[in-house]
């Protein structure tokens, strides 16, 4: 895990001094303001050959005697020291034949568990267990199906994320030889060690990097429940953050993270995950392990679509997804989604929302304002718990609600500002439970201006009359269709019996005269 003097001489150099990275008990001390022994240039293979590698770049970079220019260069590698030390902790690189064989064994746990759920898709119902009941078990033992997959997958999973950590760990020490390297150059050229030194906000992230190795060796040995990271100029979360089995509540919001590592479906336990206002433009698709979460926190970042696995998150409660570049929603979301009770999906590009939203009975406030919907789905009535409803500003392209619209008798606030719709559905007047309502920048025709400009109470008494006439007129041409039916009704029989009849008429004058009777003619 050393860096090779050969590869990252700089680097092998300054990790020498530091003092958990010094040399072995057993190595000889090497001052590097003394030359070295003779005996070190001409035996390299004696126990001081490194040293005699030490003692060229020396006298190659004279300046490393410098205390200060250590000191600097010291600073500007905390982060790789840090790592390491994690993957000291962690263990060595797997070969390469160890991730392949991981790898495998990954992809048969999934094809097997794509077939068990098949089957049990494919199993037939018995008559004994209604509809209802037979969903539930088949749901229980998808579950349990997964939860077993997803054991056998630790193992090998470890694997690949520790080969994945240890090809970090390669690049992290490229970085910091180029780094130092710049550093050098840069004192060398006259400029003072101060301004050789890392910015700023390299060292707040380096500070921050020392913080976040502090918690994972804490939680190594502790049921740690609480982490907050927020605000601290992170640039990526460790993969041994996974490790943190016991972790309730994450807050890892206002960072730079481009990215949340797959390990994140090892938090078992975590119930609230705030990764707000990062750089994120996707989500991994493991986080749909996450079973117990509750509140999930991803706004204000660059997500272009939401995993179709967050469905899996069947505890969510609230999900933010705002100030995205979100174009749809996953089209199973709201099957599996049945406890959510707030989504925030505003500022995003969204056009259409899909039909299963409407499955999500649970939910009680809907944001989507600032979007590009287009309609809302014909069921939207069965969201009957939904109280705050904002579909503000979608400009130009809302311009009608379904009739189902009328449905939402639990609806108490609604913002339909800044839309083209013209309308209101005849069954609004039903929303007997709304108190706040926003029609401002509507061309509305129906209710009428000065209706609307009198109130919500008003509106709804307009509403609710449009509606008893529209239900009249529709009786009365109910009636009037009935009665046409029975008279179209008899006529068709009357006519039908004339047809008859002429019909027989008709066919005794025109059918041929029957041969003559003798008897008959005698007696007249």
């Amino acid at each position: 895990m050393d860096p090779n003097p050969k590869t990252f001489p700089i680097l092998s150099y300054i990790m020498g001094r530091i003092p958990t990275f010094g040399p072995r008990p057993d190595d000889p001390p090497v001052d590097i303001e003394q030359p070295l022994p003779a005996e070190a240039h001409s035996d390299p293979s004696s126990s001081s050959s490194s040293g005699a590698g030490q003692y060229e770049l020396v006298e190659q970079m004279p300046r490393l005697t410098d205390p200060k220019l250590i000191e600097a260069m010291t600073r500007a590698v905390t982060d790789v020291a840090q790592t390491r030390s994690v993957l000291k902790t962690i263990g060595d690189r797997p070969d390469h034949e160890a991730v392949d064989g991981a790898k495998a064994k990954l992809a048969d746990i999934e094809a097997n568990l794509a077939k068990q759920l098949e089957d049990l898709v494919l199993s037939p119902r018995p008559d004994e267990v209604d509809r209802l009941q037979w969903r539930s078990q088949l749901a229980d033992k998808e579950n349990e199906c997964r939860k077993q997959s997803e054991k056998e997958k630790q193992l090998y999973k470890a694997i690949i994320q520790l080969d994945e950590m240890h090809e970090a760990y390669e690049k992290l020490l490229k970085d910091a030889e180029e780094r130092l390297e710049k550093i050098y150059e840069m004192a060398e050229a006259g400029g003072s060690v101060e301004e050789a030194e890392p910015s700023e906000e390299d060292q707040v992230t380096d500070e921050v990097n020392e913080e976040v190795v502090g918690i994972l060796q804490e939680a190594s040995g502790t049921g740690l429940e609480r982490v907050d990271l927020s605000g601290r100029q992170l640039k990526f979360l460790p993969e041994a953050f996974g490790h943190i089995r016991s972790l309730v509540v994450l807050d890892i919001s206002s960072n730079q993270f481009e990215f949340i590592p797959d390990s994140i479906a090892g938090l078992e336990n975590l119930e609230e995950l705030n990764a707000s206002s990062n750089l994120l433009v996707s989500l991994p698709d493991s986080i749909g392990l996450l079973q117990r979460l509750k509140i999930l926190n991803v706004s204000g970042n660059k997500l272009s679509a939401l995993p179709d696995t967050i469905a899996h998150c069947r505890s969510l409660v609230e999900l933010d997804a705002s100030y995205n570049n979100l174009t749809y929603l996953p089209t199973n979301i709201g099957y599996e989604l049945v406890n959510l009770e707030r989504l925030s999906i505003q500022l995003n590009k969204i056009r259409s929302l899909p039909t299963s939203v409407c499955e999500m009975r649970s939910l009680s406030c809907l944001d989507a304002h600032f979007n590009e919907i287009r309609g809302l789905p014909q069921a939207i009535g069965k969201l009957t718990n939904l109280e705050v409803l904002n579909l503000s500003s979608n400009f130009s392209d809302l311009t009608e609600l379904p009739e189902t619209f009328g449905d939402l008798t639990n609806l108490k606030e609604l913002d339909l500002s800044n839309n083209q719709i013209h309308a209101l559905p005849d069954t609004f007047g039903r929303l007997d439970s709304l108190t706040k309502l926003n029609l401002e920048q509507n061309p509305l025709v129906i209710p009428p201006s000065e209706v609307v400009n009198d109130g919500v109470e008003a509106i709804k008494v307009f509403m609710a009359k449009r509606w008893l006439d529209i239900l009249v007129e529709e009786e009365r041409k109910s009636m009037l269709e009935v009665q046409e039916q029975a008279q179209a009704g008899w006529l068709t029989r009357s006519t039908s019996w004339l047809k008859t009849y002429a019909s027989g008429v008709t066919e005794y004058i025109a059918s041929p005269r029957t041969p003559k009777d003798p008897y008959l003619d005698q007696q007249l």
